[in-house]
């Protein structure tokens, strides 16, 4: 195989091993397999284009032109066709594809499923990401410049996916690909230059050695190639550290202001629940709504931003309705009835959003029944929200910087008026009990199973929410991998931990698959109440809970999630709780690590309301100190890995340290037994039989050295024939005596192939000295043994006649 077809070779795998980064981006790794392919054809091309010769724009013509007909081919019939005739497919089709998915990343969290339209984005950035590494490397010759484009690559992927612990394998697999590219491109150059090794031995001029005179060292392209690839490993190591983390979506926009650790910028938040994980686990928790209310019970206060209603088999989502104007007067919440309507009271919030809040759905309690604020607002009747309506191009009205005020119900339903809800409306049933076929069926048999004994729909919801939030077994955890799809809810299910968003979606499935209307509400719990009145809300405040629908109450809150500092609603509870509290106590930050436990628990407390943290209890935490591997193991786990990489280097370190020493004293034997290994390392068996002369002959005829080293190995068998046969007292050895040994080893090594060279570094023959040293001593020993056993048995019998 000729040097620029491996260049080739190393180029795409250079690009693929890089490609493995963006994997945790996604649930399923199928997309690599295709890429792989792709990739290969399209360098088989590029190949096949400069041995023609074409020219280099022609050549990156023909990959890129091929690539796309392979992208059209295998994505054909992925989208419903808008036209006829190949124009359409390309221009209309394929472009179609690419917006959805576009879309698809802008909606889906990470990891993402593997929609089409994801699927078609990572192929293709793979592709291109491809061509620029073969037109680099292989087409220009410029293989470290190669390195940018692996770079933006595998930076991109470790900023989007934060990390992890399969983010060290993936910055191994990228960095180990690169190297194998500069390496490659290295002997290339190499072999069409000559080879240069070391240095020209101390005190022979140019004439002698062929490189300048003097003590400079020559550097090979091979070094200068590793130079520049050490430089850009450490940029690619660098750089993901100081990205910020993006978290809406899978490319999400800036979020660089507000809960995201950073400096100015804003918070970007078109669809808030994809930015749920990240903003819980945000360490910068920043303040981005703040309020005050005149509501007797601001434990209730949750300011909901929108409502998912539909579950089409693959994620939770508002499905498209119509908008309108915002009327002065909101209609009258659905399905709420005259006696629970009269029941309740009306309270007025003032809330005021950071600047950094870019969000396009207003924050507001449920259900409002008026809002004054400033600017363009549209509103959607059905989730009683207000979304931001466009102001430009690319340009919407957003909260930012919004002073506003809303009026809302305090609704107070009973146990009781839930239990005799009648029959919700046909319309509403049919369309909030759907649930996609793809459903697994253990979710339904689960909820089957909790419910077993009910007789009606709030039991089946009380029951659903106290098998998640009590008696279930479940952890909340913020570190766990969200999804929406259904394998997720049934994963959820066999896992037994999340956050708010597994929480909330499995109980409104679950409620669905028993007939109960149910939909998921995103938004903000009610915050910390501050001294002087006014209550904050922090990007860790945001929170997911599922809505579930009784004739005559209206869409009802349920709080599933086992997470301290969630008001639980009266009706929902299993058990009363004592009728003593006249004003809530403020709730603790949902920021803080460690949540502090709520002041004069009681004694008494049912273990129910314990875990929801209604006692003062926080709910059971995993402990600091057990959860984690211990010192020892960790210490224990560290040695092992060091023991088991430093095994191999172990013959390499005793070269180096034995070569070192040997050429460290100056004797001519010791450099003489050093050459003699050096040429064993590399197959030229010694023969301690020759002289010095005949075996240096032998050396150079069979490690077949270039006149340079060939020289060398002459001038240090001349020092040894001196050394064996000069008069006493003459001076045998010569200054430069080590640097001939390392000279003619280089030379040794560079005329050895690629795996006989690989062989002398990492298991040279001149270990079995090792060995033959053990048996000696080992020799050595036994017979001293016998000796002295002889000895004794010859002394008993002697003994015995005394």
């Amino acid at each position: 195989m000729s040097g620029r077809a491996k260049l080739t070779v190393f180029a795409a795998l250079a690009t693929l091993l890089t490609s493995w980064s963006l994997s945790p981006l996604v649930e399923s790794q199928a997309w690599l397999l295709q890429a792989a392919l792709l990739l290969a054809v399209q360098s088989a091309v590029g190949a096949g284009a400069r041995r023609v010769p074409l020219a280099r724009s022609l050549t990156v013509g023909a990959q890129l032109l091929v690539s796309l007909l392979l992208l059209a081919l295998l994505f054909a019939g992925k989208v419903e066709s808008t036209g006829s005739g190949p124009l359409a497919y390309f221009v209309t089709d394929f472009g179609s594809l690419f917006a959805q998915g576009v879309h698809d990343v802008g909606e889906y969290a990470i990891p993402a499923p593997l929609t089409d339209g994801i699927q078609l984005l990572l192929v293709s950035g793979v592709l291109l990401i491809g061509l620029l590494v073969d037109l680099l490397a292989v087409t220009a010759r410029t293989a470290a410049a190669a390195g940018l484009p692996l770079l933006a690559l595998y930076s991109v992927a470790a900023g989007l996916s934060g990390g992890g612990e399969a983010s060290w394998f993936s910055f191994l697999l990228a960095g180990c690909g690169y190297l194998m590219l500069l390496l490659s491109e290295g002997r290339d150059r190499l072999a069409q230059w000559g080879r240069v090794f070391g240095s020209a031995p101390r005190g022979r001029g140019a004439a002698d050695s062929g490189i300048s005179s003097g003590n400079v060292r020559a550097t090979a392209p091979v070094r200068f190639g590793r130079r520049i690839g050490a430089m850009a490993l450490g940029l690619a190591l660098a750089v993901p550290a100081v990205l910020p983390a993006l978290d809406d979506g899978l490319l999400g926009g800036p979020k660089d202001g507000e809960g995201a650790g950073g400096s100015g910028g804003t918070i970007s938040a078109v669809n808030p629940l994809v930015s749920l994980q990240s903003n819980l686990n945000a360490q910068d928790n920043r303040v981005v709504l703040r309020y005050r209310t005149d509501s007797p019970q601001q434990g209730d206060q949750y300011l909901r931003i929108l409502a998912l209603d539909e579950f089409n088999g693959s994620k939770w989502e508002a499905s498209g309705r119509a908008l309108t104007d915002v009327p002065q007067q909101m209609p009258v919440p659905p399905g709420l009835g005259d006696q629970v309507r009269l029941g309740s009271t009306e309270v007025t919030t003032n809330i005021t959003a950071s600047d950094g809040y870019t969000q396009r759905y207003l924050p507001m309690p449920y259900p409002a029944t008026s809002v004054e604020i400033g600017g363009k607002w549209r509103f959607e009747p059905v989730g009683r929200t207000l979304v931001g309506d466009q102001l430009g191009r690319d340009k919407y009205q957003t909260v930012q910087g919004a002073e506003y005020k809303v009026r809302s119900l305090l609704l107070k339903p009973t146990a009781q008026q839930l239990q005799k809800a009648p029959a919700p409306d046909p319309a509403i049933r049919e369309e909030y009990t759907k649930v996609p076929e793809t459903l697994p069926p253990v979710v339904a048999e689960t909820a089957r199973q909790v419910t077993q004994g009910t007789k009606d729909d709030y039991s089946r919801a009380v029951k659903l929410q106290d098998f998640f939030a009590v008696s279930g077994g479940f952890r909340y955890d913020t570190q766990t991998a969200s999804g929406t799809g259904p394998q997720a809810v049934a994963r959820f299910l066999a896992d037994k931990e999340g956050f708010c968003i597994h929480f909330a979606f499995s109980m409104a499935a679950m409620s669905r698959t028993l007939g109960i209307p149910a939909r998921v509400a995103v938004g903000f719990t009610p915050g910390e109440k501050q001294q002087d009145g006014v209550v904050n809300v922090s990007m860790r405040d945001a929170h997911a809970w599922p809505e579930l629908y009784f004739q005559g109450v209206g869409w009802t809150r349920f709080e599933p999630t086992p997470r301290s500092g969630l008001n639980v609603p009266d009706y929902s509870r299993t058990q009363a709780p004592a009728p003593s509290v006249s004003a809530p106590a403020p709730l603790p930050s949902q920021g803080a690590v460690q949540p502090a436990p709520a002041p004069s628990a009681s004694a008494e407390c049912p273990p129910a309301l314990k875990k929801l943290g209604e006692c003062g209890t926080t709910a059971p935490q995993q402990s600091a100190a057990g959860d984690g591997p211990s010192v020892t193991t960790v210490l224990g786990w560290a040695a092992v890995v060091v023991a088991v990489l430093g095994l191999p280097l172990l013959p390499l370190l005793w070269r180096n340290r034995l070569r070192a020493r040997r050429l460290g004293t100056g004797e001519v034997q010791a450099a003489w037994r050093e050459l003699g290994d050096a040429a064993w390392d590399v197959g030229v068996a010694p023969d301690e039989a020759l002289s010095p002369r005949r075996a240096a002959g032998r050396v150079v005829d069979l490690g077949r050295l270039e006149p340079d080293a060939a020289a060398a190995v002459h001038r240090v068998a001349g020092a040894v024939e001196r050394d064996l046969y000069a008069p006493p007292g003459a001076e045998v050895s010569y200054a430069g005596l080590a640097d001939d040994v390392l000279v003619a080893r280089a030379g040794l090594l560079a005329a050895a192939g690629r795996p006989a060279r690989l062989r002398a570094l990492l298991l040279p023959r001149s270990a079995t000295r090792i060995s033959w040293a053990v048996t000696a001593r080992w020799s050595a020993a036994a017979s001293a043994a016998s000796a002295r056993l002889t000895a004794l048995r010859l002394r008993l019998p002697l003994r015995s006649r005394g």
